[in-house]
């Protein structure tokens, strides 16, 4: 376990994030398909770490990757875009619409570890893979404690 240095503006950033969010939720269904829609919706996640690298990834079905923005913001990781609904369909034939529509917003900051300038991300089958690799002088290395020789 390594020792990490508080940082009392970083409750502050995380607060603001989470109000952030708790806004995009609220009002992101308006106009004529917000009587339609009921809730919102946010993509599910899964961060994971392995010794090299961090790696988020999003399920985003039914989505197309110019649907989908990822930036860099200040310390954050931004993942915001739209799933639009396809009018091919009345919505009086519908017997039941569960899928969520409309814009999503989600914030992650990124650990000081992760190389910023060598993220990258991929879009597969719904699946969005975005690989933080760790800078070279953050990853652990391990230290061989030798034996010292007694004076005989």
């Amino acid at each position: 376990m390594s020792i990490i240095k508080w940082d009392p503006f970083k409750d502050l950033l995380t607060f603001r994030e989470k109000m952030n969010r708790l806004f995009e939720e609220t009002f992101s269904l308006r106009g004529e398909e917000g009587e339609l829609f009921s809730g919102t919706w946010s993509p599910a996640v899964d961060i994971y770490e392995t010794e090299n690298e961090v790696v988020l990834t999003a399920e985003l079905p039914g989505m197309n990757e110019k649907d989908i923005q990822l930036k860099i913001e200040d310390n954050n990781l931004v993942l915001r875009g739209e799933r639009k609904f396809e009018k091919e369909t009345k919505e009086e034939n519908y017997h039941r619409i569960e899928r969520a529509y409309g814009s999503f917003y989600r914030c992650f900051t990124i650990p000081p570890t992760v190389d910023r300038d060598k993220i990258s991300a991929e879009y597969d089958n719904g699946i969005l893979t975005v690989r933080m690799p760790k800078k070279a002088e953050t990853k652990p290395k391990e230290i061989k404690i030798s034996r010292k020789k007694s004076k005989e």
